[in-house]
């Protein structure tokens, strides 16, 4: 089922790129994205116990060429719990009422979990404290030291 509603791109003559594009070169593939949809718990009222409003986005990780292998990992580790163990991602869409805006919710939300996985960490530089924190350190250590010893009672001598 394709849930992309009948729009200017369906026009005849015109070629409509079933692409979701993520940025200018990574694009999901339409036909790897599978919908499925249910009544949702959502707002609604009377509407919710008859409407399929929910949403539910499947994207098999496995199967996708167009996204870099390190990325690919990123957002499995990312995203670990949404995975299940045949591989597919899971994102559902409840929020809204309506259909179209559970699904484009569910495509934004798929979107951005791309783009923070394609973003490569940081690397940690190693840095050592300096000796002026060092000094800072031990003297604040000693003067604690000094304020508790200052609290105990005195020694008993025999």
């Amino acid at each position: 089922m394709n849930p992309l509603p009948a729009s200017r791109h369906d026009e005849p003559g015109r070629e409509y790129n079933r692409n979701m594009e993520i940025t200018d070169g990574v694009a999901i593939p339409e036909d790897e994205l599978t919908w499925t949809f249910a009544r949702s718990g959502g707002p609604g009222g009377q509407n919710v116990n008859k409407v399929a409003s929910k949403a539910v986005l499947r994207w098999n990780l496995a199967t996708n060429v167009t996204l870099p292998a390190e990325a690919k990992q990123r957002l499995q580790a990312n995203q670990r719990r949404r995975i299940t163990a045949e591989g597919d991602l899971l994102i559902q869409g409840q929020r809204f009422r309506d259909q179209a805006r559970n699904i484009e919710d569910c495509r934004e939300r798929l979107r951005d979990m791309i783009v923070q996985a394609l973003q490569a960490p940081k690397a940690r530089r190693a840095t050592k404290p300096s000796r002026a924190s060092k000094q800072r350190r031990l003297t604040e250590k000693r003067h604690k030291s000094q304020r508790k010893a200052g609290r105990r009672p005195p020694a008993i001598e025999n």
